[in-house]
């Protein structure tokens, strides 16, 4: 069989076992698969594929009336490679990154523009790379902490509102139908329903069940950041929530928790510690059983 015959049947995947040792043993063998492969491996919305040899046979002579042209062929294989890459290319940098994180995981970003982003967990954080110089624009689910370098208008969208800034640091929080900012430095809009307001730094403002409030802060970063959990009059029910969501655990308690209020905080990197600070200011105390299951009790029992 000559090197055409060879080259088509190689084409069309139907080589015999003899046959393909006859391709393996051609000079330009590795050449082709090279192209090919590489050809097969990039994409973008559709996969790019290598041309079957009737698509080529237009363009090479008749195998009985002169020679096959191999290097316009090995070409034409380059070709759809450096189609397929730039396609691929081009396609990749106008896809959005998406970063989410885990349950007691956190998750530090840098921005195209040297802007931080410090992710909580449970969160997701998706912006666009590519145009990110013409539009400086994310969108976040949980919560994360933003310290914005200085330059065009910082846009935060979330399912409650967006805020936008210039450059400053600021929190944002959206879980469980809750909608909070927090500004700590410069100044940032908050934009909800059909309202705006601004927040000066030292201030906050809070959207929950329909109820808008803005009011002062005095602290000069969240207390997340020092993995740390802050909670002021709050329902004990609450508190035993965000510590099982912490420490993936189940709590069980034994006594009528119903009016129970904590303010306080515990520790995320150590379970018995941040226990003995919810149960002991209430005169409660607990037992921890395989590490997951948590029994609480009066201290007095």
């Amino acid at each position: 069989m000559d090197k055409e015959d060879l080259l088509k049947k190689w084409l069309d995947n139907n080589l015999s076992e003899a046959e393909a040792e006859a391709f393996k043993a051609l000079d330009d063998a590795p050449l082709y698969e090279e192209i090919v492969v590489e050809a097969q491996r990039f994409s973008g919305s559709k996969q790019a594929k290598v041309p079957s040899f009737e698509a080529l046979e237009k363009q090479l002579h008749h195998k009985k009336t002169s020679p096959i042209n191999w290097m316009k062929v090995a070409s034409r294989f380059a070709a759809v490679f450096v189609i397929g890459l730039t396609v691929f290319l081009f396609w990749n940098n106008n896809k959005a990154s998406t970063i989410a994180t885990d349950l007691a995981q956190k998750e530090t970003i840098t921005l195209p523009d040297n802007s931080i982003v410090q992710l909580n967990e449970l969160s997701q954080l998706t912006y666009t790379p590519s145009n990110w110089d013409e539009e400086r624009a994310l969108d976040l689910k949980g919560e994360a902490f933003f310290d914005v370098a200085k330059g065009k208008q910082f846009t935060v969208n979330t399912a409650f509102g967006k805020v936008t800034v210039l450059g400053t640091e600021f929190n944002v929080f959206t879980k469980d139908s809750i909608f909070k900012v927090s500004c700590y430095e410069g100044l940032v809009q908050v934009s909800f329903n059909t309202k705006t307001i601004e927040l000066p730094a030292g201030s906050e403002f809070v959207l929950a069940s329909g109820t808008a409030k803005k009011s002062n802060i005095t602290v000069a970063e969240p207390y997340w950041l020092n993995n740390m959990s802050v909670f002021k009059d709050a329902p004990i029910n609450a508190v035993f929530v965000a510590l099982e969501k912490q420490y993936n655990i189940t709590i069980t308690p034994t006594i009528n928790t119903e009016g129970l209020r904590f303010t306080g905080a515990f520790e995320h990197n150590d379970l018995n510690s941040a226990l003995k600070a919810i149960t002991q200011p209430l005169d409660l105390t607990y037992s921890v059983t395989d590490n997951k299951k948590v029994t609480i009790q009066n201290a007095n029992n």
